[in-house]
């Protein structure tokens, strides 16, 4: 059975992305399209706020492409060595919080310790740390998202036909693609098992008028392969 996950391929350590085997081990053959293409619009921004810790509380990092910017500035910016050397220690003796445990690897990679990966979503991290500090000396930074998926839509659409479930990962990639899918989709896409990565985007989803088949109960593939798996069962549901 085919599904569709609009999200951007991500390589484990196993060369494979861990989406795509959890979904095998249930016999699901899943395409991944990427839905936004991402520009970093603030890294001198950000780079200038990297270098003064003592200005705040700490650090939010909201996905791997926030990673990715922290690791770009540290490189672009020669500042490889002073991080090493006082600013990772600077850094690490504030919170720093992430959402999710493969944003929590990441973060981990440039030598910093991260809390509160466990929330599951970014609604429960944001009650989590609203329980803890004052929020006016927190940092948060996030990538702006580009819609790219409408070419990507419709080959998979002529190759495939319609997919028997597809998976939003984000409020924005649902923005960007849900006209092209309705349109390629026409009287099929009652037959469409819509599935969410947390409860933000399933929201999202049910005020675009879309019924949510499953909502995984945490933003990792064994929990959305469960998720997923049941709600393709006759009757299934999650």
């Amino acid at each position: 059975m085919k599904v569709l996950l609009l999200k951007d391929a991500k390589e484990d350590d196993c060369g494979q992305d861990p989406y795509i085997r959890e979904l095998e081990l249930y016999g699901l053959e899943a395409t991944l399209i990427p839905v936004l293409s991402f520009e970093f619009l603030s890294l001198p921004s950000f780079s200038e706020k990297l270098s003064h810790p003592e200005d705040y509380g700490g650090l939010i990092f909201t996905s791997p492409r926030a990673v990715e910017a922290a690791e770009l500035c540290l490189e672009k910016n020669n500042k490889t060595e002073v991080w090493k050397r006082s600013l990772k220690e600077k850094w690490n003796a504030k919170s720093v919080y992430v959402v999710g445990n493969a944003t929590a690897s990441l973060v981990s990679k440039i030598g910093l310790d991260t809390e509160g990966e466990t929330c599951g979503n970014a609604e429960k991290l944001a009650e989590y740390i609203c329980s803890r500090i004052a929020m006016e000396s927190i940092t948060v930074y996030q990538t702006i998202p580009h819609p790219g998926i409408q070419g990507n839509l419709n080959s998979y659409y002529s190759q495939q036909g319609v997919p028997a479930s597809i998976t939003f990962f984000s409020p924005s990639g649902l923005t960007y693609s849900l006209k092209h899918i309705q349109e390629l989709s026409g009287n099929n896409i009652d037959q469409i098992k819509f599935a969410a990565i947390g409860p933000t985007t399933a929201r999202a989803l049910a005020a675009q008028g879309l019924p949510v088949s499953c909502t995984a109960e945490s933003p990792t593939p064994q929990a959305l392969a469960t998720g997923i798996r049941k709600a393709l069962q006759p009757h299934g549901c999650c």
